[in-house]
């Protein structure tokens, strides 16, 4: 036998969710990682260009990683506790932090970055990100497909009828912004959660799985979801991703 439902929810349910990394279920929960690589493109990237935006940077956690940051490098975040750790992971190399309120208008001039960037954001604002991008500048982006953690979702929440995140789509907002889209890959990834404290964690941390979740308001299912994973092992769910680059035409 595991730990006790109780012990696993009160653990859970007051550990830290600020930032982006998510190193708290290792050993307790997994995901395939996309085969592309995002981080290692991401360097390649900003290793070629003078200046670069990160858009909802989180708590700066994937910028850190980037081993040569360009000569101007600008991240911008909304939640004040990410806020607070993207500053303390990003100054020391020189990099800026700014606060957004994770809706347009981007607080720049246009046509000032030769690549923007961002990684799984929960919106993506075409029109200003061409709008901010240099002629010649690019989009690179992994982002989150269509159904990701459904089984998850519907556990909770029953059948879904409406699923967002369509990679069509997502190339024709881009199109309609005024970039060409040079890439666009897609990917369908096993997840497992290995304990009822992973669930809870995860669900707290992205906040869009589960609308309005709390352990008070959905604790019988949360018990009913430990059970099962008792009795029959990991929960298994499934993740998307996309990656798209985008490029600015040059006049």
């Amino acid at each position: 036998m595991g730990r006790s439902f109780d012990d696993l929810v009160q653990e859970a349910g007051t550990v830290s969710v600020a930032g982006w990394d998510f190193s708290w279920l290792d050993g307790r929960a997994s995901e395939e990682r996309p085969s592309w690589g995002y981080s290692r493109l991401l360097g390649e990237r900003m290793a070629t260009v003078r200046s670069a935006l990160d858009v909802q940077t989180g708590g700066g956690e994937v910028l850190a990683g980037v081993p040569t940051l360009p000569p101007v490098t600008v991240a911008t975040e909304s939640w004040p506790p990410n806020l607070r750790l993207a500053a303390a992971r990003l100054r020391p190399r020189g990099a800026w932090v700014v606060h957004d309120d994770d809706e347009p208008r981007l607080p720049f001039a246009d046509a000032v970055f030769d690549l923007v960037v961002s990684r799984h954001p929960v919106q993506t604002w075409w029109t200003e990100i061409a709008r901010v991008l240099r002629p010649g500048g690019a989009y690179f982006s992994q982002q989150i497909g269509p159904r990701t953690v459904g089984e998850l979702t519907e556990f909770f929440l029953g059948p879904q009828r409406s699923h967002t995140r369509d990679v069509g789509a997502a190339r024709a907002a881009a199109e309609a912004a005024g970039l060409e889209v040079v890439d666009l890959r897609s990917e369908r990834l096993r997840m497992e959660f290995r304990d009822v404290g992973a669930v809870i964690y995860f669900l707290r941390k992205v906040i869009w799985t589960v609308p309005g979740f709390s352990v008070e308001r959905y604790h019988d299912r949360l018990r009913e979801l430990h059970e099962l994973i008792e009795a029959q092992g990991p929960f298994v769910a499934h993740s998307a991703r996309f990656l798209i680059d985008a490029r600015k035409p040059i006049g």
